[in-house]
């Protein structure tokens, strides 16, 4: 599983990367805010709690919330990756990363992934840029949750790759789905590419479209369907 991100997406007005950021302490908000702008991101807004983002962006929707783990309001994980997705953000997991099960139960909830604030500032903004792509960090922290619980295999699954499997699984053909999502059909092709070796490096392989099928069932993708709606062609 490789470590690397991939550099930040370059500071045009077309790609402005909109971020929103939650910490209880003010000096890592700030110091966020000024990397993230420095980087060519836009902070729309950034608060010390969930529930504050989420009414501060009032309506307006971030690409990435960097998310702190452990707030001091006392607030749940699952509750607060919960309350910043429901926005439509995708969630990075910003903190010390000390507590595995925790770790584990914000991917659970949805997070993208997990980045330690020792990271140096770039390899953070880095991982700001991935999951504003739709990608999820394959880094240290994000497999040591994974490795001690194997049930997230699923959460491998970045967003555009389970919009793909979504459409592929449910019938449609691979030009179809990258008309309907808008990508390149080479496009569309390696990214179902990468869900079958992801799923191959969990020990679920799903070499065809049945298998494929099978595994957005298993993987609540999609819902559960007959045994004859499985009889679709590869």
């Amino acid at each position: 599983m490789s470590h690397a991100l991939p550099d930040p997406i370059p500071s045009t007005p077309e790609q402005s990367v909109r971020v929103g950021i939650v910490d209880d302490h003010e000096s890592v908000r700030l110091g966020l805010q000024a990397a993230c702008e420095n980087s060519g991101y836009e902070v729309l807004f950034a608060a010390a709690t969930a529930q504050a983002l989420v009414d501060g962006l009032a309506g307006r929707a971030c690409d990435v919330i960097v998310l702190d783990l452990s707030l001091g309001d006392r607030s749940l994980v699952t509750d607060n990756v919960h309350l910043v997705a429901s926005t439509g953000s995708a969630v990075l997991v910003h903190s010390i990363a000390d507590r595995v099960a925790s770790v584990r139960e914000a991917l659970a909830a949805g997070a993208a992934g997990v980045i330690p604030k020792s990271s140096p500032t770039t390899t953070v903004m880095a991982a700001v840029a991935s999951v504003a792509r739709g990608d999820v960090l394959n880094n240290l922290e994000w497999a040591t949750a994974i490795d001690a619980d194997r049930d997230f295999a699923k959460a491998q699954l970045g967003r555009r790759e389970r919009d793909v499997l979504h459409l592929y699984a449910s019938g449609l053909p691979l030009k179809m789905v990258a008309l309907q999502l808008g990508i390149a059909h080479s496009t569309a092709r390696e990214y179902l590419d990468r869900i079958r070796v992801k799923y191959v490096e969990v020990g679920r392989p799903a070499p065809t479209k049945v298998d494929l099928l099978r595994r957005a069932v298993e993987d609540g993708i999609l819902p559960g369907l007959d045994a004859s709606d499985g009889d679709r062609g590869v």
